[in-house]
């Protein structure tokens, strides 16, 4: 392993959950606008382990409070410097100084420092991807040439005239530079890549190794900053150090077991905006051991998915959370997956159901319940269910 971007990052297991859960009972503590129920919960985490105590918080439910009370939904913010916009529309707090949104550990990997240049192609017009790369760059020692996207001409030519070794964008728009490069005939230097924002197909980390170019990927988001980051040894996604991560069953906030595929949900431990048990709607799994680059931070196996497996059947939306509760309803229930099919013009509903006991009449009744119409059920032995992360699998097809 190359020199660390900190000593967070080699430090033991025992340290870093120490550390971390005194950081998260002090954002905690420091949340006082919260509902008196969840304070009351809130005070009894003393580890992250605790968290399973406290609500799961929606992207859906962070909008709904955002329209009550702009910007911010009533979060209590701290010195931020910037009011950025996504999507939805979701307001994010943020700072460029000071590494805010913690990307200079994933650029430190890249192999990105002090000497070089880095394109951004990243947006900066409301939303906060260019702002959060800039930073990063800043913290590791590099110069910014502040690029966005289009004007392809343009940005080949600043790459040359400014000696850009570095690009910071989505996977693919470096390909796009390249190539007109290559139109154009100019010979560029960029050597390193760190990209997200989209997935990074095999082949084309394989054409940019081929250009000579090594190219690692990071998981973020405009709300939580960086999750977790790729090191040379590409070997799954290194969790950030000022992140606490679960991987829990879709619909619900309960923990999946050791290495089955779920939804990541965070709990960012930054003063200025401690986003608490904060659901992603991305399905991962943990890996076991740690990274041979030397790191010690957990790892996850990077996106597989959506966890949002809202499905329409015969009409009617059925929603994780709805298969959560049919769980939830029968004690001897470990685990149900919903399938969608069609026979003939029709969708066909059956629900398949973990349990030691009980018979496919009497989960009938609740499956009329809480989903909302009928289905076939199947009972199925403890944990014969397939372990995707999927509660509800969509199996027609509309060729």
């Amino acid at each position: 392993m190359t020199q660390s971007f900190d000593d967070l990052e080699t430090r033991s297991a025992d340290a870093r959950e120490a550390a971390q859960a005194e950081l998260l009972r002090a954002r905690l503590a420091g949340i006082t606008v919260a509902p008196d129920a969840w304070r009351a919960a809130a005070a009894e985490v003393q580890t992250a382990a605790d968290l399973v105590k406290l609500p799961v918080l929606r992207k859906s439910e962070l909008s709904e409070w955002q329209k009550a009370r702009p910007p911010f939904g009533g979060i209590e913010v701290g010195a931020v410097s910037h009011v950025f916009q996504s999507p939805g529309p979701i307001y994010e707090p943020g700072r460029i100084d000071g590494d805010w949104f913690r990307m200079g550990r994933f650029l430190h990997a890249a192999g990105i420092g002090t000497g070089d240049v880095v394109q951004n192609c990243f947006g900066y017009h409301l939303t906060p991807a260019g702002h959060m790369f800039e930073s990063g760059a800043l913290a590791v020692g590099a110069r910014v040439l502040p690029a966005g996207t289009g004007q392809t001409e343009l940005q080949v030519q600043a790459a040359r005239d400014v000696g850009t070794t570095a690009y910071a964008g989505t996977p693919d728009y470096l390909k796009v530079i390249l190539e007109k490069a290559d139109e154009m005939g100019v010979s560029l230097g960029i050597t390193r890549a760190a990209v997200g924002g989209g997935a990074l197909f095999p082949s084309l980390r394989a054409w940019y190794i081929d250009r000579g170019i090594a190219c690692l990927q990071c998981y973020a988001t405009a709300d939580l900053g960086n999750i977790a980051y790729e090191s040379p040894a590409m070997e799954g996604m290194i969790l950030d150090e000022g992140v606490i991560v679960e991987i829990v069953t879709p619909g619900t906030g309960d923990p999946v077991a050791p290495g089955e595929v779920g939804e990541v949900v965070v709990t960012a431990l930054n003063p200025d905006y401690p986003l608490v048990r904060f659901a992603t709607g991305d399905l991962s799994a943990f890996m076991d051991g740690q990274s041979p680059c030397g790191r010690t931070n957990k790892r996850i196996k990077g996106w597989m998915g959506r966890a949002d497996q809202t499905t329409k059947i015969k009409g009617m939306f059925v929603r994780p959370e709805q298969v959560a509760a049919l769980v939830a309803q029968h004690d001897e229930v470990s685990k149900a997956r919903v399938i969608a099919s069609r026979t003939g013009e029709q969708d066909q509903m059956t629900v398949q159901i973990e349990s030691a006991g009980g018979d496919a009449e009497r989960y009938a009744a609740s499956v009329v319940s809480l989903l909302k119409m009928k289905g076939a059920v199947e009972v199925h032995a403890p944990g014969s269910l397939p372990k995707d992360g999927l509660v509800i699998e969509d199996q027609r097809t509309y060729d």
